[in-house]
């Protein structure tokens, strides 16, 4: 599991009432797939993996809050992620028992979007930066 110091440190000092949840739906993250990691964007830990999958909203008191950046983007049929719009899809879970019931859920979008950013091609170096080998006589 990718686990951050910045985001333990974050962790050490939040004071969510939804804190358990929190660290909870973490580890499902982290442990969903070995490429994902973590780290503290926007003052809130956000999961990563080639883009940013997925921040907390600290601010939320009522249900832990998954913002998914670009969660439309997301292959799938996912009915947890909620949203209409062009990009951003969220996540609201209520107690440890919402967060261990969406357990299968988290992780088929995990998996969807690592296999979705780990399968785009590779980018193409710019031409000039490219330089041919020669042999010597």
């Amino acid at each position: 599991m990718n686990k951050s110091k910045d985001v333990e440190a974050w962790f050490g000092k939040c004071e969510n009432p939804l804190k358990r949840e929190m660290l909870r739906a973490r580890e499902i993250i982290l442990s969903a797939d070995d490429r994902m990691t973590e780290c503290i964007k926007w003052q809130t830990p956000t999961f990563c993996y080639e883009g940013n999958l997925a921040s907390f909203n600290p601010r939320s008191k009522q249900h832990v809050s998954l913002l998914f950046h670009t969660g439309a983007q997301i292959p799938g049929k996912h009915p947890r992620l909620q949203g209409g719009g062009d990009t951003a899809r969220y996540m609201q879970l209520t107690d440890m028992a919402e967060v261990e019931a969406a357990k299968p859920d988290l992780v088929a979008v995990v998996k969807a979007w690592c296999r979705l950013r780990g399968d785009r091609p590779a980018a193409k170096p710019k031409a000039a930066a490219v330089k041919k080998k020669t042999k010597r006589s």
